[in-house]
């Protein structure tokens, strides 16, 4: 089954501790993607996404702008992220392993997924103001830790004690609402 990722309900979640002390919180907001899942057979299931690294947004402008920046991103050179899984482990009823490549700044890094697949719903479909549904929709959500020199995302600062401004590793959440096609 083909499903494709709907946008205004789709987001990639990042935090990092900032000067050891407490957690700074961002998004991708609008991620696009694609999914091959059935329900009944969840080992088979294939996803690829991409994430404008531009949208990043934590809040602060200034701070959103450090992040696009070559210190961080480096959006101007790298304006994509890109996800693409390279197999499945069923660990549970509706939890799975995704294993895939993540690229960022073109470093090509392989990942693991935690995933949980929230269940599918019919619902309408609204296109200039008609419902031209019902659609089915299915819901997923999956989480990962990564280190971001990994990926060659290595600008930080000391402070006193050993301390640093952002931490090197970075949690990822996804929140995914994926709509059946045709």
């Amino acid at each position: 089954m083909k499903w494709f990722f709907e946008p205004g309900h789709s987001a990639a979640q990042f935090r990092a501790r900032h000067m050891m002390v407490t957690w700074v919180r961002g998004a991708f907001k609008n991620i696009e993607g694609k999914l091959d899942f059935d329900p009944a057979d969840p080992r088979r299931l294939s996803v690829e996404t991409t994430i404008d690294a531009a949208t990043c947004w934590t809040g602060v402008s200034m701070r959103d702008d450090h992040l696009r920046s070559a210190d961080f991103l480096s959006c101007e050179q790298y304006p994509k992220i890109h996800f693409k899984s390279t197999g499945v482990d069923e660990v549970g009823p509706v939890d799975y392993l995704v294993t895939g490549d993540l690229t960022i700044r073109g470093v090509t890094r392989a990942v693991v997924l935690r995933t949980r697949y929230l269940g599918t719903w019919q619902t309408p479909w609204w296109e200039d103001g008609v419902d031209k549904g019902p659609k089915l929709r299915a819901g997923f959500t999956a989480r990962t830790r990564i280190d971001r020199y990994d990926f060659g995302v290595s600008w930080n600062d000391s402070m006193p004690d050993g301390g640093i401004v952002v931490s090197r590793e970075i949690d990822v959440i996804l929140d995914v609402e994926a709509v059946l096609e045709g």
